[in-house]
């Protein structure tokens, strides 16, 4: 089953609306939603909107909340998320990262108090969009084991990196430091179909590619194996210092996944460069990349962020794949 992006974002913004939103942040959360669903990436669109609606009717998120400034020095600024809305406020602080790179060739904000910011890529895109490098993460609950630990002690901290080109083809990494996210995992599950390879643990404590199994234990696995525990770890210290808001640890103690620290740096490379300039630069570098043999034949080598212009186009002109269930849910909301 497919359905129009239009479509899509007509019934998140009715939802949210009903829900307490004012009329233009609706129409503007509801168009994250349903472009990360446009992306590709469903887990955190239309199937990650009904438990985003959940937190608004316990009051865990005020949807009237907005990140204000708290201190500005130079080229950084301390935000206060306030637990409102996690992507708006992260655009937001974005936006101002841009800005102050535009003004001094580099801006960070460091936003912390802030919600989950759904999918970390659409504030890569974002700072692209606008002639910026960007690089941000976000921490999260304890939802990972440290390497060597069996318990959850250190969050799957989402990092996203992105370097703009003029045509809009934007290189965008966006990445948990787990093999796989939550919101992989729970996609696979909801399709029956197993991880590419090996994600977490099942409950014998052997390496396992069933998402069924690995909800069991929840005992994902960091990308790299030490190497992504010991990144997860150093995110979240510098998130933590620079917002002074919660750590994962702090997370941890509160009912929902609510409070997040996140940190939005822009880097403006015309500072340096001509967009010509940074043009050829990056499109020799993936040419290189992309003549690389494929280890399956009639495959191909994609970079960062390649697979979801893919998926844009294909789903602007088809429409967007839906699991009829959730559909059904939110209409009904």
């Amino acid at each position: 089953m497919r359905i129009k992006y239009e479509d899509m974002v007509k019934e998140f913004t009715r939802v949210l609306e009903k829900k307490g939103f004012p009329p233009q942040d609706a129409a503007d959360a509801a168009m994250i939603f349903a472009q990360n669903s446009l992306a590709g990436v469903y887990s955190h669109g239309l199937n990650r909107f009904p438990r985003f609606v959940t937190y608004l009717e316990k009051g865990s998120i005020d949807p009237s909340a907005r990140a204000t400034c708290e201190m500005s020095m130079g080229i950084m600024e301390r935000w206060d998320g306030h637990r409102g809305f996690g992507p708006l406020n992260a655009k937001r602080a974005m936006d101002r990262a841009c800005e102050l790179a535009r003004a001094n060739g580099a801006g960070i904000v460091a936003l912390g108090n802030n919600n989950h910011w759904m999918r970390g890529g659409t504030y890569g895109w974002q700072a692209a969009d606008q002639g910026c490098i960007g690089i941000c993460w976000s921490n999260t609950m304890p939802n990972m084991p440290a390497w060597g630990g069996k318990n959850r002690k250190i969050g799957n901290n989402p990092l996203v990196m992105s370097v703009p080109r003029s045509n809009g083809e934007h290189v965008v990494l966006d990445c948990a430091v787990s093999q796989f996210s939550y919101g992989k995992i729970e996609q696979c599950k909801l399709q029956g179909t197993q991880l590419p390879v090996p994600g977490g643990y099942d409950t014998k404590g052997n390496l396992s590619t069933d998402p069924v199994e690995i909800e069991k234990t929840w005992r994902v696995l960091p990308m790299g194996y030490w190497k992504g525990s010991g990144l997860s770890i150093v995110l979240d210290l510098i998130a933590t210092v620079l917002s002074n808001g919660n750590s994962v640890a702090k997370i941890g103690t509160f009912d929902d996944e609510v409070g997040l620290t996140q940190i939005m740096i822009a880097i403006d490379p015309s500072r340096f460069n001509t967009a010509e300039e940074t043009d050829a630069i990056i499109d020799a570098i993936l040419a290189d990349v992309k003549s690389s043999e494929p280890v399956k034949e009639g495959e191909a080598v994609y970079y960062p962020g390649e697979l979801a212009l893919r998926s844009i186009k294909e789903n602007k002109e088809l429409g967007i794949p839906v699991v009829e269930e959730i559909w059904d849910e939110v209409l009904h909301m």
